[in-house]
């Protein structure tokens, strides 16, 4: 027992033993890492915030001209097509056309074998003369009395089937020609003279390409924005360099379900037939213009959650060092490296574009070793800086240039015209006006 007893003293002082000497070795480390103990290492190897500024690179808040647009693809449709089709059988006698000339509205273009139409309307002018003759004729008779008035019911019956069967001959005789419905140039002819068709063939197409529509789809969340005389800028891979403006004539108020989009069409002048339908087309839609818009890079936006922040440096007493300050800022248009800031910032001011990671607080003293403020966009000397973002100016009105524009000028620009002069239906003046009347839709 007494052995156990010594052992058990000797395990207990070797322990104590042991935890000293661990402390007292660690003990000059601590000291050393304490700030100004014993051993301290050089300022440069230890965190260089207790002894120079970190290093970041800023921008200035710039001042510059937005254009609030919309990118979408599309292709080129004709104002007006057709393919022309024979509504009845028949054998071709006339080509009054040739492959790509342009034609105009009543012209017409194929005429097919009509000798039995024309001969049945011969038949029927015949017939109704005969009529027309016994119905005056029964006429005079009975104001004799000497026909009844039932030969004269039965003769005037007579006129009037006389009258359709000249009529039905007549129609008939018509369908054997086929007119251009509208101006425009006409297709690769599918047919020749001689040929025989059947009723819904097609012989030729034509198309109206003085004016041209360039459908497209934008994303819902434009469809507040897109109206009806707002401008397009569009460009087609076929011309390149070449651009073209469209005004937005028409947009569809169904939203479609599966892309969840919305169609829209705009009007391109077409007049001097460089452009063709089933073109594929670059569409920039204008919804409006900021002059003054205050913008930074996109780089120096700090997103977090649904807010944006950018930290704003602040000059200090030396012209090297400058004070770290979060700003929450609200953001407008973006474009490829630019951000437009609607709220938080003003012109001339300095914000951190790259080294935010290091900034670990407000009121660091940063230096800043690159300050990019672009000559062209500086603000002159003594310009107030802009408060806030100006308001989005419309895209041109193109009403305007349209009540300006000849009978033959741009044809968009004429439709749109003839669209907004069309004029409200005025009240009876018996009754007066009307008041709305509201009603459930339900």
């Amino acid at each position: 027992m007494a052995s156990k007893a010594i052992y058990a003293v000797l395990a207990v002082a070797g322990i104590a033993l042991a935890s000293g000497a661990a402390w007292w070795y660690q003990k000059p480390r601590a000291a050393n890492a304490a700030p100004g103990g014993a051993g301290q290492p050089p300022a440069g190897a230890a965190a260089g915030s207790a002894g120079k500024p970190v290093t970041v690179e800023a921008a200035k808040v710039e001042v510059a001209s937005l254009v609030d647009d919309a990118q979408a693809v599309g292709s080129l449709r004709s104002r007006r097509s057709v393919v022309l089709r024979p509504e009845v059988s028949g054998r071709i006698t006339q080509l009054n056309f040739t492959d790509g000339q342009r034609v105009r509205k009543g012209q017409v273009l194929v005429q097919f074998d009509d000798q039995l139409p024309m001969a049945q309307v011969q038949q029927g002018q015949a017939e109704l003369s005969i009529a027309q003759a016994n119905q005056k004729r029964n006429q005079e008779l009975v104001a004799q009395n000497f026909v009844s008035q039932r030969s004269l019911d039965e003769s005037a019956a007579n006129l009037q089937v006389a009258q359709a069967k000249l009529s039905l001959a007549r129609a008939t005789a018509s369908r054997l020609k086929i007119v251009a419905p509208f101006d425009g140039i006409v297709g690769i002819r599918m047919v020749n003279v001689g040929d025989y068709l059947k009723d819904g063939a097609d012989i030729v197409n034509i198309e109206d390409i003085d004016a041209l529509f360039v459908d497209f789809r934008l994303p819902e969340r434009f469809q507040s924005k897109v109206q009806r005389g707002q401008v397009a800028r569009v460009e087609v891979d076929a011309l390149p360099g070449q651009k073209y403006t469209a005004v937005v004539q028409a947009i569809d108020p169904l939203i479609d379900a599966n892309g969840r989009s919305v169609a829209v069409r705009a009007c391109i002048d077409n007049r001097q037939l460089r452009l063709r339908p089933g073109m594929f087309a670059r569409v920039n839609t204008v919804f409006g213009q900021r002059d003054n818009a205050t913008v930074i890079p996109e780089e120096a936006l700090l997103p977090q959650g649904d807010s944006q922040f950018v930290i704003k440096l602040i000059a200090g007493a030396d012209a090297q060092t400058w004070t770290t300050q979060r700003v929450p800022v609200q953001v407008g248009i973006r474009r490829p490296g630019t951000v437009e800031i609607t709220g938080g910032l003003q012109a001339g001011d300095t914000v951190i574009r790259a080294g935010q990671q290091r900034v670990q607080r407000d009121g660091m003293k940063v230096s800043v070793v690159v300050l990019n403020p672009p000559a062209s966009s500086r603000p002159a000397d003594g310009a107030p800086p802009a408060a806030a973002a100006a308001p989005a100016r419309p895209a041109a009105p193109v009403e305007a240039q349209a009540s300006q524009a000849a009978a033959g000028a741009n044809p968009c620009l004429v439709a749109m015209r003839d669209i907004r002069a069309v004029p409200a239906p005025s009240p009876s003046p018996s009754t007066g006006p009307q008041r709305p009347v509201t009603r459930n839709p339900a």
